[in-house]
């Protein structure tokens, strides 16, 4: 078993919380010490009372899906013999009403742009196998109900 901490941390800047007038900036402090300003995305809250330059809940939760996929797949990759140089992932997550009408975040689509070398490159099929299994040992995609896929790569 393991346990991951995230402080979270937010002060009022603003005599007029009870009328919704107030910063939702905040931070976020991780075991290793770093922090993260933090704030509701621009989408769900308007400027002045959001920040555009911090990271929001949403963009976070896509983060730690392409994060956790990135990382399986190095891992797989480098047990099956495939040198990866890089790998670089443009993921967008939607959010949309559900049935009640409730936001959520309901698809994930992972656009990984990965550069390989050495000897032994994989084929599509192999690529296509190691994006499957890295979904389904990642632990983050083991705990959401988000529909996560990995697109085609570009042409």
């Amino acid at each position: 078993m393991s346990e991951y901490k995230a402080t979270t941390h937010w002060k009022s800047t603003s005599p007029d919380f009870l009328r919704g007038k107030y910063s939702r900036e905040h931070t976020w402090t991780f075991d290793g010490g770093v922090i993260v300003p933090a704030s509701s995305s621009p989408a769900v809250v308007p400027v002045p009372w959001s920040n555009p330059a911090n990271v929001d809940p949403e963009e976070a939760f896509v983060a730690s899906v392409s994060s956790c996929h990135l990382l399986t797949y190095l891992f797989l990759a480098q047990k099956k013999g495939f040198q990866i140089d890089s790998y670089k992932d443009e993921a967008i997550g939607t959010v949309v009403p559900d049935a009640k009408g409730i936001p959520w975040v309901s698809t994930i689509v992972l656009h990984p742009q990965i550069v390989y070398s050495g000897e032994k490159i994989p084929t599509p099929a192999d690529e296509e196998q190691l994006h499957h299994k890295a979904h389904e040992f990642c632990f983050i995609a083991n705990s959401i109900k988000t529909v996560v896929t990995v697109a085609a790569p570009a042409a």
